[in-house]
């Protein structure tokens, strides 16, 4: 879900990359679950999380959205998000005691937070949303170190180009094709970025580069019929 953050007020007005240091600490968010409560449909999940999520869990994408996850409509794609339950609107992952079950391979997006990512000229920044986080007491920390992803330029590679598809997708289809052809097209792209499962024992970002090709030859030639 894209964003608008008006740098000067949202923000320090600072653009970070991962070797920067941004005062992040919060004292392991004791006491505090204002992150994990009242998101809506806003912690959505790229194929990257769903791998982390049905590796770690050893469960199918079919078996998290029994209650885990949800589908939406975003700008004319479905897409799965973390899903909210109870009166309390709580992360379906939160346990009794009010800590994250899956932190050890949390979503992205969560592990972001305060931080948000910036979009460039096929470039990605950080930046950091000020007014987000009440528990920001601490010192600084490396956002490498604070995301905790192993390989991050390569997953920042993988993530701006999963940003450009997602855009690419709203340029070609919202608006431009029938109801049927976007919901036809809407449920090739769910198969094959998450119901079809990524193998544990194969780099993930080969995996989903190979995906991403069979995407754009369907948008492409979507394009040239257009033409």
């Amino acid at each position: 879900m894209r964003k608008n953050v008006d740098l000067e007020t949202m923000t320090d007005g600072k653009l970070y990359t991962g070797n920067d240091m941004v005062r992040l600490l919060c004292n392991d968010c004791i006491g505090c679950t204002g992150c994990c409560n009242g998101m809506g449909r806003s912690i959505q999940l790229d194929p990257y999380d769903i791998s982390l999520l049905t590796t770690n869990l050893q469960c199918s994408f079919q078996e998290l959205l029994a209650g885990r996850i949800e589908l939406n409509m975003c700008d004319g794609i479905i897409l799965p998000n973390l899903l909210m339950v109870s009166d309390r609107e709580v992360c379906s992952f939160l346990d009794d005691k009010g800590r994250c079950s899956i932190h050890g391979f949390r979503p992205v997006l969560c592990r972001l937070f305060p931080l948000g990512r910036l979009y460039r000229n096929e470039e990605l920044w950080y930046v950091h949303q000020i007014n987000e986080c009440g528990m920001q007491n601490g010192g600084k920390i490396k956002i490498s170190k604070w995301l905790g992803i192993e390989g991050l330029k390569e997953y920042e590679k993988y993530i701006i180009q999963w940003h450009m598809l997602l855009a690419k997708i709203q340029k070609e289809y919202a608006g431009k094709v029938s109801p049927e052809e976007l919901r036809a097209f809407n449920m090739q792209f769910l198969k094959l970025f998450y119901l079809d499962s990524y193998t544990s024992d194969v780099n993930f970002y080969a995996q989903f580069y190979n995906r991403l090709k069979i995407i754009y030859k369907t948008i492409n030639s979507a394009a040239s019929f257009e033409h």
